[in-house]
């Protein structure tokens, strides 16, 4: 294929110079055609179509209000109060600065003046009073209620026509479109909180006990949905899902803690982890039935926490006195049956204000508010359990959004009827076709066809043989070490012997089993890993080539990172974790095994072309593939670096052999900044030269005149970042080895985190593995697709939506399809087809498990040290360790 026609095929919109002009996605040069054709539903309705202004709210003193919530009250007083102004216009307001109106308001620049009432804290519990005790509940609600005068200001600022929306949807580029589906989510938003909705970005959750799922630990799900206007090549659409959110379980917040803690008894609570828990969180008093904030905790016991009270003496001023809370109460008639407690501190950081955790009689003093979101990591179990109780059958969930569109009532929208839009309430018909599985090969050269996107090297007979590994290594210097303190190790070396056997993989008897003695149990991390390693040196005559390691009985072990950071960074020996559990059968030793063949080099299976070197455009010119991911630190964990990780293809023309190099980079950036890393002595320190070169030492010393990139975890709108920032940082990469010619490149975005699903319009399963939708639903310019490469037995299995910005190589969409869908059978972890390609996953692999080398080390030692690396905002991130040299080239990560 010319260089001309290339360009012409991928839209190039630039030169391969140090001032490249901006690249842009470029547009759908045609449609798919192969495989067989499907009918399907779509959790898209379609909507027929028949100013903006800015929002400025002040107190009198001139100073911003920025208090969440606040501004859709003080909104709405200016509606109730100042319609006549505004022509009787109804409005959509976002909650902070942007209000939007059907047409223009009758002039550019409005000032109104608004009473809002607000709730004093000062009375929280009663116990910061400044009146006498004796002076009754009616003296202190004169005090529980202040006025605020609040100015608020409108200005007109831009005009976003709706048509600007039938033009995208005409395919053309419109600077409005986004801007007028923005505001077309909002209006959505706007009548979801005037119902008193917990929203959460373009999802929306009620108030209702039954959408809550326990999750544990004072933590439930939430369930609710999500909505949002889209445009497709078939019309402008809402696109309703189901979503959850994670939110603090309501009741009292004596029961809260128990929960969180897991403990039975009030007494064992850890306090000062209860106190970080409960900042900042809401709590409604039962007896004044009033909210606060949680600050803190009190220092001493409610039977010695003091504060001081005014006490009047008939018309005298009357005096301060000090009282403890407990008394405070009891002059309340209410007497507290566990003093011993600290209180809540609801007040303001000089200016406490005290409410009594404990429950009174068979009352709680105080509730957990509703509906507050809970942004902290889940535990695995605490996953685990969400994940279950989430499920729903894919006929559940388009009842559930067939329901939810119904009873919206969107066309009652005063807003959305004065715009034109009616959104129909039958879910949107799509086309779709069902591209045929690869032909993958095993062992003796076995052709293996897949079936509903899986296969089985267990109890299937290939010509009288049970099926065997394509590529299987042998084991000769290994050994086990036990971290479980009850575990047969005998056994499970004997049983992993013999399945190893049968699927062609010779193991020899390990060299020795290495059990933990019981005094480094209690031991930190590092140094039971550094115990262990000593016991191995003693026991084996040199390096092992293997090890496996049997940690505790239990998830995210603290064993796990140190013992990984010791083998891959410090001795360069592969190793494969295991826990011991009641199913170690046949099946999870081949699994297990499945990742040992990997890491040590050898290969599960191979994809038939691949095998017989027939793979369009890919194996008639050197090319490198190369998978894209960055991982982030847990929400609430800004101190913690994200990860960076890229595997880049090798042994061309093979597309099943990956090698990973991963770096850390500034925490919640999600754009790679290591791709291309020039040091000061000269020599570029970057993530692509490294896989450069490994591409040219395994390759017959070719280099790669084509690069694929499939790109992880980036939104439409940092599409352009990917190709005019990292696509510019890896061609400088290149040419910084290398002044011949640029590689042609084609980039692809993988999105998992989307809201569109598809369903079989006849038949309670899932949609088939091999689906890819190409019309209907996808963008009307840019070029996009759904493929549903996996087979989804549980719930409802959600398509993989993926974008081709750039296309230089000239892929026809049906090849650009089979490829996507062929690297999803290449996953040497599994025996069944991924949701997304084989490299993507690898690189969230090689990002996860590298990740952990830092997770037992702290941060702030390092960040001033000599080994971190410079950060966008300045700061200093802490490097990571460099894998050893015997493993880096290596499948480490599966």
């Amino acid at each position: 294929m010319s260089d001309n026609m290339a360009a012409k095929i991928g839209e190039i919109v630039q030169v391969h110079n140090d001032n490249p002009v901006k690249r842009v996605p470029i547009a759908r040069p045609s449609f798919g055609r192969e495989g067989k054709q499907i009918k399907l539903l779509s959790n898209h309705f379609t909507v027929k179509l028949s100013g903006i202004d800015a929002v400025s709210i002040k107190s009198e003193d001139d100073k911003v209000i920025d208090g969440k919530g606040i501004g859709r009250k003080v909104m709405d007083k200016v509606l109730q109060t100042y319609s006549s102004e505004l022509a009787g216009k109804e409005f959509a307001y976002d909650g902070e600065k942007c209000l939007f109106t059907v047409g223009p308001l009758p002039q550019n620049n409005f000032e109104f003046t608004v009473i809002l009432e607000e709730t004093s804290s000062r009375a929280a519990g009663g116990s910061l009073g400044h009146g006498s005790p004796n002076q009754g509940d009616k003296k202190r609600s004169k005090c529980t209620h202040l006025a605020k005068k609040i100015v608020v200001g409108i200005s007109y600022a831009a005009k976003i026509p709706l048509k600007s929306v039938a033009l995208a949807l005409r395919g053309s580029e419109s600077d409005h479109a986004q801007d007028a589906l923005r505001v077309l989510d909002i209006v959505l938003r706007q009548q979801q909180a005037k119902r008193g909705c917990l929203l959460v970005r373009q999802s929306f959750f009620s108030d209702d006990f039954r959408n809550l799922v326990d999750l544990t630990g004072g933590v439930s799900g939430c369930r609710g949905l999500h909505s949002s206007f889209r445009t497709t090549i078939g019309g402008l659409s809402l696109n309703m899902d189901v979503s959850t959110t994670m939110i603090v379980t309501p009741g009292p917040v004596f029961d809260f803690l128990l929960t969180n803690q897991n403990v039975r008894d009030i007494r064992d609570i850890d306090w000062p982890r209860a106190k970080k828990m409960l900042k900042n969180l809401r709590v409604k008093a039962i007896h004044n039935n009033m909210e606060f904030k949680i600050i803190g905790l009190s220092d001493e016991p409610c039977s010695r926490q003091t504060f001081p009270m005014k006490v009047r003496n008939g018309s005298s001023e009357g005096e301060t006195v000090e009282i403890t809370v407990q008394e405070y109460f009891k002059s309340k008639q209410v007497d507290l049956t566990m003093p011993y407690l600290p209180c809540l501190d609801v007040g303001k950081p000089k200016r406490p204000n005290y409410v009594p955790i404990e429950v009174a009689g068979t009352n709680p003093l105080c509730h957990m508010v509703s509906l507050q979101r809970y942004t902290k990591a889940l535990s695995s179990q605490q996953r685990a359990t969400l994940v279950e109780k989430s499920r729903q059958k894919p006929q559940e969930r388009m009842r559930v959004v067939t329901d939810a569109v119904k009873n919206n009532r969107y066309d009652d929208d005063p807003i959305l009827s004065s715009c034109g839009i009616k959104i129909e309430k039958q879910l949107t018909r799509v086309d779709g076709r069902v591209l045929s599985a690869p032909t993958l090969v095993v062992g003796n050269s076995e052709d293996c066809i897949p079936n509903r996107g899986r296969w089985n090297y267990n109890n299937k007979v290939v010509r009288l043989l049970v099926m065997r590994l394509f590529e299987p290594v042998k084991i000769e210097r290994w050994a086990i070490v036990n971290f479980s303190a009850r575990c047969d190790m005998s056994r499970i070396s004997r049983d992993l012997i013999n399945c190893g056997r049968t699927k062609g993989i010779i193991i020899e008897r390990p060299f020795t089993l290495v059990d933990e003695d019981s005094q480094s149990r209690r031991c930190t991390p590092v140094v039971r890993v550094e115990s262990m390693f000593e016991k191995v040196k003693a026991n084996l005559p040199g390096p092992p080539e293997f090890l496996l390691c049997v940690l505790p009985e239990r998830k995210n072990c603290d064993l796990y990172g140190p013992w990984k950071k010791k083998n891959l960074h410090e001795m360069g020996i592969i190793t494969q974790c295991i826990v011991p559990s009641v199913k170690m059968n046949d099946q999870y030793y081949t699994n297990v095994l499945l990742k040992i063949n990997a890491k040590l080099g050898g290969m599960n299976s191979k994809l038939s072309l691949e095998h017989r070197h027939m793979i369009p455009i890919v194996n008639q010119t050197p090319t490198l593939i190369l998978g894209m991911d960055v991982s982030h630190g847990s929400p609430g964990r800004a101190d913690v670096p994200s990860i960076a990780a890229v595997v880049g293809s090798r042994c061309w023309p093979l597309i099943s052999r990956y090698r990973a190099s991963v770096r850390t980079q500034s925490p919640k950036v999600e754009m790679i900044d290591s791709l291309f890393k020039p040091l000061d002595d000269g020599k570029d320190d970057g993530i692509i030269r490294e896989l450069l070169l490994d591409f040219y030492k395994t390759s017959q010393q070719r280099k790669p005149k084509q690069i694929i990139i499939f790109r992880d975890g980036v939104s439409e709108s940092q599409f352009s970042q990917v190709l005019n920032v990292e696509l510019n940082q890896i061609i400088k990469a290149y040419q910084y080895m290398d002044q011949g010619p640029i590689p042609k490149f084609t980039v692809i975005i993988a999105q998992k985190n989307h809201h569109t699903k598809l369903f079989q319009e006849n038949t309670p399963d899932n949609v088939p593995p091999g689906t890819v939708v190409d019309s209907g639903i996808v963008h009307p310019r840019q070029y996009d697709f759904y493929m549903y490469a996996h087979a989804g037995p549980i719930g409802t299995s959600r398509p993989t939506h993926y974008h081709v910005l750039l296309d230089e190589i000239g892929f026809l969409p049906d090849d650009v399809q089979k490829l996507v869908l062929s690297l999803s059978y290449v996953y040497q972890r599994s025996t069944t087809a991924i949701s997304v390609v084989a490299p993507i996953c690898y690189a969230h692999l090689a990002a996860a498990q590298m990740g952990q080398f830092m997770k037992f080390e702290e941060f702030a030692e390092t960040s001033s040290g000599s080994g971190g690396v410079p950060s966008s905002s300045g700061a200093v991130v802490p490097e990571l360790p460099r894998l050893h040299a015997d493993v880096c080239s290596s499948m480490f990560f599966c």
